[in-house]
């Protein structure tokens, strides 16, 4: 069917075009999706075995659904991706308030139009990007903006008496007719909003200052909500949640490998950080890790979650702090090192709510702490387990790193202002970790050795095989008792 040719109620009809809900519409759409084995919602992780699949239920029963999950869980993209399953044009009549359908039509001027111009009525053709509204609820959203009142200004310039319906300014979801409308954020919309969608969605008409209007709309409702709200903000009121076809649980990135995923296909990175900053897969496991930690941690508050949020701009953090390091040293090419981390500290405490313990902890040693955790993770994944109660006379895999730092000549340090040549030179000097490496890790990308290097002594640090000491400059490295020895 060529769309551009068919501008009339008329050629409309001749075509045997055949008008359907958008229920309907996003129902057999997705038959046809599941049918072709096509990915219905792109670019979402992780869901592919437990949102996705109940999401895909709701469609075919043609519920609406309420998504309810802590922030950062791609609640309103899945929503925002449905506007993929919808026909891509559908017929509207021209200068229609509310997109009414030329075959069925329900507001008045539709009506009038068709019975004055019958088969002359104009149509066009909205496509499938415009047939999704969004609302976030706030305190101070009304019964008015979202579905309608009285206009006096109109019913001055028309010369009508607010017994006229046509005096009446449609709010946000009736111009959203044949559309998918959000709400985000449900239990923020006050209770006596929340009863005006009663009619909305279990009827499909609505009440607009005592007139006696049935607009049956067609409608497919989205809502999303945060679990925290229902005690800190508000709640959902209970006939509504039982108007709601399907509620259904998001959840965070089950594991790391889906998470770094999720974080490489959102993070903002500019041109010149893709050229010239390496990135090792052990940082991108390491930036992950750490979030995994803060949704563990006792001194964060669990009901608020961590936001996936937090590893995007993190991991944008990262890349600043390796650029700024490789502008000032006048490095060309430069890699992602561990003191580095340092940099994504203040993402880590901009999206993280503390509990009463974390606040006495203070935000940077909470955030600190996440880092050393995630590092004391990860180290036993790559390399042999350090064991907690070791005796003296045991042999480890670490004797031979720990002995140099015993018997260096002098200290070892990584300053921040090193070159990427003095970087390399200076782990260079610790000639046990190459051994170790070819031991534990023969296969590691050569290109990752030095991260790995350094990886490898904060590790140690952690495990109390070294002692680290953070200063002005850079990092400084010494045997386990070289902090009690000298005082620090």
């Amino acid at each position: 069917m060529n769309i551009s040719t068919i501008k009339t109620l008329g050629e409309l009809v001749k075509t045997g075009y055949k008008s359907r809900s958008i229920k309907d519409e996003l129902r057999e759409n997705i038959i046809s999706k599941i049918m072709s084995k096509e990915t219905v919602f792109k670019g979402v992780h992780g869901y592919e075995n437990t949102v996705i699949p109940e999401l895909e239920r709701a469609i075919l029963s043609k519920h609406n659904i309420n998504l309810l999950g802590l922030r950062g869980q791609a609640k309103t993209r899945l929503a925002r991706l449905m506007v993929n399953l919808l026909d891509e044009y559908i017929p509207v009549i021209v200068g229609s308030e509310i997109n009414d359908d030329p075959l069925q039509p329900i507001s008045r001027f539709a009506i009038e139009t068709i019975k004055e111009k019958g088969d002359n009525t104009p149509i066009y053709w909205l496509h499938r990007t415009d047939r999704f509204a969004e609302k976030l609820a706030t305190p101070d959203v009304t019964v008015a903006d979202l579905i309608g009142d009285v206009d006096p200004i109109k019913a001055a310039n028309l010369k009508l008496s607010y017994a006229d319906d046509r005096v009446i300014h449609y709010g946000m979801i009736p111009r959203a007719n044949r559309c998918i409308f959000v709400i985000n954020e449900l239990p923020d919309l006050q209770a006596r909003i929340q009863v005006a969608l009663f009619n909305i969605l279990q009827e499909g008409d609505i009440q607009i200052r005592g007139f006696k209007l049935r607009l049956p709309l067609d409608m497919q409702f989205v809502f999303t909500a945060n679990p925290e709200d229902y005690t800190n903000r508000g709640s959902i009121v209970t006939p509504l949640k039982d108007r709601i076809g399907s509620q259904i649980l998001t959840h965070y990135p089950e594991d790391i490998e889906t998470a770094k995923t999720i974080t490489q296909q959102e993070a903002n990175k500019t041109n010149s950080q893709k050229e010239f900053i390496q990135v090792p897969e052990l940082a991108k496991d390491l930036l992950e890790q750490i979030v995994f930690e803060a949704r563990e941690s006792e001194f964060i508050d669990a009901k608020s979650g961590v936001s996936a949020r937090l590893s995007i701009t993190a991991f944008e953090n990262l890349l600043s702090t390796a650029e700024r390091r490789a502008l000032l040293s006048g490095d060309e090419n430069t890699m992602i090192r561990l003191s580095d981390f340092d940099g994504i500290i203040p993402a880590i405490t901009g999206k993280v709510e503390l509990v009463y313990e974390g606040e006495q902890e203070g935000a940077h040693v909470v955030a600190e702490n996440l880092i050393k955790n995630a590092i004391k993770t990860l180290f036993p994944m790559y390399f042999p387990e350090i064991k907690k109660l070791e005796k003296q006379e045991a042999e480890s895999p670490y004797d031979a790193i720990i002995s140099w730092f015993f018997n260096a000549d002098e200290d070892f340090e990584l300053l921040d202002e090193f070159t990427e040549k003095q970087y390399k030179l200076e782990l260079n000097k610790v000639k046990p970790l190459d051994d170790f490496l070819k031991k534990h890790q023969p296969n590691i990308n050569i290109s990752d050795v030095f991260f790995v290097k350094e990886f490898i002594l904060w590790g140690l640090v952690e495990f109390k095989k070294l002692s680290k000491y953070r200063f002005a400059e850079g990092t400084q490295f010494k045997d386990p008792y070289g902090n009690f020895m000298s005082g620090l």
